[in-house]
């Protein structure tokens, strides 16, 4: 059949395909794709393959893509691709690849007018004798007019969802589930959905809705600009997404004016929302909105902003219930260090949170506070505690002391020892304390086996003070109005609503209209004095 007569769809199954979960389908679908990619560029009409249901082996290698074809499938968990290297335990294999580095992709070789669609990527069979970064379950660079929807990614040995430079492209629901399987930690890559940016240009104009990642061995959803010299794009959205258990639940390394709205980031393990300079370039984002999102639950900060010029928006978002602090303002070495100006803080709901709500140990200028509710903080507020004997036991995320008559979550980001064993505390009642697993994906806190019955722990005493705001870093002109920083909890936690450490140096701007009383010690502490600006009408 001559190549431009191929048709515009066809069936995986009529052309090699056998899918029934042992028999290498790779050399079939690359055959298929170069024939449908031929097609296209002679006729410039895209084609599709649709995949029944069945379980189809890609082995050794991955399928280089082409441009204007497309992969549908009949499914999650009815169309898998499933991935293995048995005989090349060197080499990653992606589902799909096109790249830069390999094949020469670019901004005039591109792929155009593509579409993945209903179906699962399991990466559980590939794994390499190192950690690779291209070890993805999908890589593809420079895709214009792309749609990724409904995949099921897991188990990658690093990112599940790596694509990069995606021009006029929609990725939704997209669940990427214990990716990074081989990345033990500050390792490139190993995300549940990594995109890389700035390949287009100032501009990229990508959207992410309502995907979901979790237990991901890095980022669960990041976009990571790839260049220092290119410009931070413009024009990407994350939208309607939910990222738990992940390291980073959703992270800003490198866009300018990203904006995150509706999503929920809750249990991840260093922080639910995070800009920082991490990622390849070592740019941190800058110009962001992060609006009406639930940031909850974090094992240590909600929100963590470093080495960012700014500026930077929050604004409607609830930021509750983290193991350390709600917002946090600090620098990571080998980035920008230089004071982000106009962060902006305003109408959030900031509570809960085991210390400080909001914490600057990073340079601010013209940082502004508006209208927030910085209440009950500074949970973790119990005293050092010891047990062991009849009545202590251990689970995979948890130990209960029926002696022990703890006020709630007042261990709420803790450490407990337990012999050389340690676990960190999400939450707790009166007899029970719940544990962080021990890394992203894991079912267990404990690294080295679950304690036996009766062993003697601790934990720690409880630091203080615990601030609403504290300021531990030069603050310039900043501008804090109309907010409430009290604590209306009995016992109260919170010790003050502003603490201005002996490190900091706070200078001019606007102090007014404040509501400071109700904390647990004093309306406000200053190891170093205020200097100049004005402060009027706070009560307390």
């Amino acid at each position: 059949m001559p190549l431009p007569a191929m048709p515009l769809t066809v069936d995986a199954r009529e052309h090699g395909l056998v899918g029934d979960g042992t028999a290498d389908d790779r050399p079939a679908l690359q055959t298929l794709v170069d024939a449908l990619g031929e097609a296209r560029a002679a006729d410039g009409r895209p084609r599709i393959i649709r995949v029944p249901a069945g379980r189809y082996v890609i082995r050794d290698r991955p399928v280089l893509w082409r441009s204007g074809v497309s992969l549908i499938g009949a499914g999650r968990g009815a169309t898998c691709f499933a991935l293995c290297n048995p005989g090349n335990p060197t080499g990653p294999v992606p589902l799909a690849w096109f790249t830069a580095a390999q094949h020469g992709a670019g901004r005039d070789n591109h792929l155009a007018d593509i579409a993945f669609a209903h179906f699962e990527v399991d990466g559980s069979g590939a794994r390499t004798e190192e950690y690779d970064p291209l070890a993805k379950g999908l890589g593809l660079q420079y895709v214009l007019r792309g749609r990724f929807t409904d995949l099921y990614v897991h188990d990658t040995a690093a990112t599940g969802f790596g694509c990069d430079f995606l021009q006029d492209t929609v990725v939704e629901g997209v669940l990427a589930e214990r990716c990074g399987a081989q990345d033990p930690g500050g390792k490139r890559g190993g995300a549940g959905i990594g995109i890389g940016i700035g390949g287009w240009g100032g501009v990229e104009r990508l959207t992410v809705s309502a995907c979901t990642a979790t237990g991901n061995g890095t980022n669960g959803i990041f976009v990571e600009l790839q260049q220092e010299h290119w410009p931070p794009p413009r024009g990407i959205r994350i939208v309607a997404c939910h990222a738990e258990d992940n390291r980073f639940g959703i992270s800003d390394w490198g866009a300018d004016g990203l904006l995150v709205t509706s999503s929920t980031m809750i249990g991840n393990h260093e922080a639910g929302f995070d800009v920082s300079s991490q990622g390849t370039a070592g740019v941190g984002g800058r110009g962001g909105i992060v609006t009406g999102c639930v940031v909850d639950g974090n094992v240590r900060d909600g929100v963590g902003l470093g080495n960012t010029p700014g500026p930077y928006a929050l604004r409607g978002n609830r930021i509750s219930g983290n193991g350390r602090y709600g917002y946090w303002q600090h620098d990571l070495a080998g980035g920008d260090r230089e004071p982000a100006s106009d962060i902006v803080l305003e109408s959030n709901d900031i509570r809960g949170n085991a210390l400080d709500g909001v914490r600057f140990d990073a340079g601010l200028r013209e940082v502004s506070l508006l209208g927030n509710r910085i209440s009950g903080n500074g949970r973790r507020a119990a005293p050092a505690a010891t047990g062991g004997g009849a009545g202590v036991r251990f689970a995979p995320l948890s130990m209960t002391d029926e002696n022990a008559d703890w006020a709630p979550d007042a261990h709420r980001g803790k450490r407990l020892t337990v012999g050389g064993r340690t676990a960190v505390v999400t939450s707790n009642t009166a007899t029970e304390l719940a544990l962080a697993p021990v890394r992203p994906g894991a079912r267990t806190a404990w690294a080295d086996g679950t304690p036996a019955p009766g062993s003697a722990y601790r934990l720690p005493e409880a630091p203080a003070p615990r601030a609403g705001l504290t300021a531990d870093a030069p603050v310039v002109r900043p501008h804090l109005h109309g907010n409430r920083v009290r604590d209306d909890r009995r016992p109260r936690t919170q010790t003050h609503a502003l603490w201005i450490t002996r490190d900091a140096i706070w200078t001019g701007g606007r102090v007014t209209d404040n509501d400071f009383g109700g904390n647990a010690s004093a309306a406000t502490r200053f190891d170093t004095a205020p200097t100049g600006g004005r402060w009027r009408d706070n009560d307390g």
